[in-house]
């Protein structure tokens, strides 16, 4: 008998609705500025924006047209200028870059091209059609890139260029500020997520001893009072790495934070507002999670911590897909896709929580783990080493659980994150643990 969720109509209708979902917002993203700004490099951190939306193109002109289809290629001359790897994101500007309207243009005839060739694929024979997975990682790739596009948003200078309803005030959260999950054995990863990455392949047991883990994420208001307390002038919370950093680069506050008088202030997306006390902090590199974890007498959690709190079912004895369960997210779980353009108060999403009591752990912000960024027993690189495997050693720290600015395509609870301890740009805060036998 078929299983429904790898039918082939449902597979198709599944690819059909990510890819126009994650074009929908790249469209978006490189629609709302006018063209100077596109082929403009806001900052040596990130690509113009006519690089992003190009390479989105060639990307999936690479993967499902040439590599799916078997077709030639369309502009063979472009690989090698949007080639991630050969070309640092602070050398872009100086590539000879499509412009605006004709990166728009190429990007809308592989789409084209692309939807056609979906009608006739036959979602088997290979790895990469096996349940759609190609077409899977074409969405996923793109909402990334995306992502990338929204952080370039917040770094631009200049008025308002995006929009979008706030979040719905969350109501008190009256609960513990923690919540104690249970030692023992729990299966880490997924062997059977049609669209998972390698990286979070394959599934596998994890012993994990008990330990607390705090109900919401870390809010501006718990932040503020870190650095009101000197947390940022004080070097025993730091690492010597952490605290050469800080001080080096003059770092007093998370990024896009300024005081004012008696107040902060933050500029988000174009505006400047009052830091929000009930929001989970935003831009902090995990130097300054770590720091913060030390001086509260905490520390952040590990990877498999994280995870198990994000996915163990005690009743059933298993990993869920979500916190809430198997079912993908709706707007009642989780803060994703750019719907908002910042956290929802933390408590919020009561019916996104865990079977532990934990919330937020899918969406509103990235969360730091103390873990390195390494594979997991059995990883196999695929389709490409340069996804993944390049990156795995003790220079990248994980991040876990999404953000506002993913796609419920791009974030699961296998999902693994990974950037360099420094990086505050990326959409990044983080909650807090300790061990069960700790005071």
């Amino acid at each position: 008998m078929t299983d429904p969720a790898h039918d082939a109509d449902t597979l198709r209708e599944r690819a059909l609705t990510t890819l126009t979902t994650a074009r929908a917002r790249t469209t978006l993203l490189t629609s709302c500025v006018e063209d100077p700004d596109l082929t403009a490099q806001h900052s040596p951190l990130m690509s113009p924006l006519v690089w992003d939306l190009a390479h989105i193109g060639n990307q999936e002109e690479q993967w499902l047209l040439r590599t799916v289809a078997g077709r030639e290629a369309m502009r063979p001359e472009i690989d090698g200028i949007y080639d991630a790897f050969e070309h640092p994101r602070a050398a872009r500007p100086t590539l000879p870059l499509l412009p605006p309207t004709e990166a728009r243009h190429y990007a809308s005839e592989v789409r084209g091209r692309v939807l056609d060739l979906l009608e006739s694929t036959a979602f088997h024979g290979t790895r990469l059609t096996e349940a759609a997975f190609a077409f899977g990682m074409i969405a996923q790739h793109e909402q990334q890139h995306d992502e990338t596009m929204l952080i370039t948003h917040q770094l631009r200078k200049g008025p308002q260029a995006l929009t979008a309803p706030d979040p719905e005030p969350a109501p008190l959260l009256t609960g513990p500020s923690e919540a104690l999950v249970p030692g023992g054995p729990f299966t880490m990863g997924t062997s059977t997520e049609p669209w998972a990455l390698d990286n979070e392949r394959p599934a596998h047991r994890r012993e994990v001893p008990p330990f607390y883990i705090d109900t919401t994420p870390v809010t501006n208001a718990a932040y503020k009072a870190f650095i009101e307390d000197g947390g940022y002038d004080d070097d025993r919370w730091w690492t010597p790495e952490g605290w050469a950093h800080i001080r080096g680069n003059s770092i007093h506050a998370p990024l896009f934070w300024r005081r004012d008088g008696k107040q902060w202030l933050r500029r988000r997306f174009g505006v400047t507002e009052v830091v929000p006390p009930d929001e989970p902090v935003l831009h902090v590199c995990w130097y300054e999670a770590d720091a913060y974890a030390r001086w509260a007498g905490r520390r952040l959690p590990t990877e498999a911590e994280w995870e198990k709190a994000a996915r163990h079912d005690p009743a059933g004895d298993r990993s869920m897909r979500y916190p809430w369960g198997d079912d993908d997210p709706g707007p009642e779980h989780a803060n994703l896709g750019q719907r908002h353009l910042r956290p929802a108060p933390a408590g919020s999403y009561p019916e996104g929580e865990s079977p532990l009591g934990v919330r937020q752990l899918i969406g509103d912000v990235w969360e730091w783990t103390a873990s390195d960024f390494l594979p997991y027993p059995g990883f196999q690189a695929f389709p490409y080493k340069e996804y993944s495997e390049v990156f795995f050693g003790p220079e990248y720290k994980v991040l876990r659980g999404g953000a506002f600015a993913v796609d419920a395509v791009a974030c699961r609870g296998t999902f693994r994150n990974w950037d360099y301890p420094i990086r505050r740009q990326i959409f990044s805060g983080f909650r807090t643990a300790r061990s069960a036998g700790d005071a």
